[in-house]
């Protein structure tokens, strides 16, 4: 549980400083939301872009993915999250780079700004708050159940989460924990105070006793 809450707070931290980054200069001040997705695949150019066909839309359908492994509590989600806001980051950085012959970081504020950086940090931190959290509980992980071979104490696992820690059950539990049941009684004898019992002594009473057969006398 601790771990998913660390993890939950990391991804929303990732998540929303890659969606801010296309609002800050990426390079010569150039902002993100000015740079078009298709650029990034034929070519950068100087021309303008929209909002929601920028840098903006692979961002903010990583934070959407985000929130829907948030909501699942799925790991898997939140590294595709990561792994979408790092690919397109350095896709713009390899285009940038064949338009400019080289990346540069200058002082003056030319060259990468904060908006690289928050991009790359948010989309490294995706992929470490999916490596802290630890995910959905299997199913089977609570009142699941195992008998060990040759022992007859049943042993009840998971019933303290996902600690490893066995709970012992006594045969004073009931089904399913009992792992046998001793025969109600000897074959051929009802056990006593039963109403076979009873029909069984009757049934004695009622017989004649008959004396045990004598062996054959050989003497001469």
């Amino acid at each position: 549980m601790i771990r998913n809450i660390i993890g939950s707070v990391l991804a929303v931290i990732g998540a929303a400083g890659a969606v801010a980054s296309p609002f800050q200069s990426w390079y010569d001040g150039r902002h993100g939301r000015d740079y078009r997705v298709e650029d990034l695949f034929n070519g950068i150019t100087g021309t303008s872009s929209d909002l929601w066909v920028s840098l903006l839309l692979p961002f903010a359908f990583a934070a959407l993915v985000t929130l829907l492994g948030l909501v699942l509590r799925s790991r898997l989600l939140v590294a595709l999250s990561g792994l979408i806001v790092l690919g397109f980051t350095i896709l713009w950085m390899v285009r940038q780079g064949q338009r400019s012959d080289g990346l540069t970081l200058n002082g003056d504020g030319t060259g990468i700004g904060l908006g690289v950086a928050a991009a790359l940090g948010g989309g490294a931190l995706l992929l470490i708050a999916a490596a802290v959290m630890s995910g959905r509980r299997s199913r089977g992980g609570r009142g699941s159940h195992r008998y060990v071979a040759g022992d007859r104490t049943p042993e009840r696992y998971g019933e303290y989460g996902d600690t490893g820690q066995v709970g012992q059950v006594g045969y004073d539990e009931p089904e399913p924990y009992r792992t046998h049941q001793y025969p109600p009684y000897d074959a051929g004898h009802p056990p006593a105070g039963s109403t076979e019992q009873h029909a069984w002594d009757d049934t004695r009473e009622q017989q004649p006793w008959t004396p045990p057969p004598q062996p054959p006398d050989d003497r001469p």
